[in-house]
């Protein structure tokens, strides 16, 4: 931690109670379980995460295995962003058929992405 703003942050943090982060977390894991469960509705193959605020999902079940192909064509189709998680593979090819979504927004704006989703054009 030696970036002298990323420290003044800890400093904050550190004062705030403990409540504040047992609510931070709650709502995290709902927002989580109602990304997953919009995913799993619509077709994904979901891997629920523990400690980040993505969620990879397998494109295979869709009839889909280019990552990167289904994350360029999403927003036309669906009016949603994914990340294909080949981006972060050494060997590209491994991790073709994954992609992940962000939970870390508003609630509302997680249950338009589910039911655009889940929509017939995806």
């Amino acid at each position: 931690m030696a970036s002298g703003p990323f420290q003044y942050a800890v400093a904050e943090a550190l004062s705030l109670p403990d409540s504040y982060f047992e609510e931070f977390r709650a709502d995290m894991l709902a927002k989580r379980d109602l990304l997953a469960n919009g995913l799993t509705e619509a077709g994904f193959e979901v891997f629920r995460t523990a400690g980040t605020y993505f969620i990879t999902t397998d494109i295979r079940p869709l009839g889909e295995s280019d990552g990167f192909a289904f994350c360029r064509a999403l927003p036309e189709r669906a009016g949603v962003v994914a990340v294909p998680n080949a981006a972060f593979y050494d060997d590209s090819e491994q991790g073709a058929p994954f992609v992940r979504f962000a939970f870390c927004k508003r609630t509302g704006v997680l249950e338009e992405a589910v039911s655009r989703l889940k929509s017939p054009a995806v």
